[in-house]
């Protein structure tokens, strides 16, 4: 089973291949801003996938569509809601909106 690392808190959490890291981020137990239900319409959860960016889903064109509205997006961004965990291990950075606050 693939690991998922979230930072900055450093959690691991093994999730089924085919689990999005929204669901994995919430399994284990961290604080991640959702509002639309995994449609990639709002982009409360905008992260940023450190390690393992090969082994996930691609990036979806109503995902890429949302992050090009939302501000401080970068090369590692994504939509939590949208990447689907493969075989690989994937680390994941939590920003400060997503993470609740």
């Amino acid at each position: 089973m693939p690991v998922v690392t979230i930072q900055p808190s450093g959690k691991t959490i093994e999730v089924s291949i085919g689990t999005t890291l929204l669901a994995a981020v919430m399994k284990a137990g961290e604080a991640i801003a959702n509002k639309c239900q995994g449609k990639a319409e709002c982009g409360a959860c905008h992260i940023f996938v450190l390690e393992g960016r090969k082994g996930v889903s691609r990036t979806t064109p109503a995902e890429n569509a949302k992050l090009d509205s939302i501000v401080g997006v970068g090369s590692k961004s994504r939509l939590a809601c949208q990447v689907i965990v493969g075989e690989d291990d994937v680390t994941l950075e939590l920003l400060n909106f997503a993470s609740g606050r």
